[in-house]
């Protein structure tokens, strides 16, 4: 309904004036994005970037030798994690996974991508390379700065959206966390 007050008497000084009224014939389109309700609900989250398991920063890794990636997941860190969000009748429901980790190992290969959260290694297993995120190091860390390599593992997390109530919509999109690493890389002094 919209109430609009005119003034009958043509600009008239003292002359009544009449209140009309309009009553519109359905309900007006709502102007919310649900894709920005749905970022909304990501903010509630408070994703964050990798917790990273493996590389550890106060490990010691060797030239050679086949290194296991791998993660700590929480709904934080790796997920799923769920929020809504609200606005003028529209409701979104979203959630999110990460997708894939992208693993920039600071020695100037190519980022090795996992998507999964990596298997954790076992002493059984020696020397075997891991079934689905890892990385061989070929050279010593010694002449970078701290002797570290540093590195940086980059999550995607991807975000589907439902609209609960309102108009029935879906959606999906994806967002990028990070968190950063240090691998102590040496080489093996083989004593004769």
């Amino acid at each position: 309904m919209r109430v609009c007050i005119s003034d009958v008497a043509g600009g008239l000084a003292g002359a009544p004036v009449v209140p009309q009224v309009f009553w519109a014939a359905s309900e007006p389109e709502s102007n919310v994005d649900p894709e920005q309700l749905a970022r909304e609900a990501v903010d509630k989250m408070l994703l964050t970037g990798p917790s990273i398991a493996s590389p550890r920063a106060a490990a010691h890794y060797v030239v050679g030798m086949p290194m296991w990636m791998w993660v700590n997941q929480s709904p934080t860190t790796y997920g799923p994690n769920s929020a809504s969000a609200s606005l003028a009748g529209v409701t979104v429901i979203a959630t999110a996974k990460v997708s894939s980790i992208s693993w920039d190992m600071g020695d100037g290969t190519d980022a090795v991508v996992c998507n999964g959260p990596g298997t954790k290694y076992q002493a059984s297993l020696g020397k075997a390379p891991s079934p689905d995120c890892g990385h061989v190091y070929d050279k010593a860390s010694t002449s970078e700065a701290g002797g570290k390599f540093h590195g940086t593992a980059t999550a995607t997390w991807t975000v589907d959206w439902t609209v609960t109530a309102g108009p029935g919509e879906t959606g999906e999109f994806t967002q990028t966390r990070q968190s950063a690493f240090t691998v102590d890389v040496r080489e093996v002094q083989v004593l004769n």
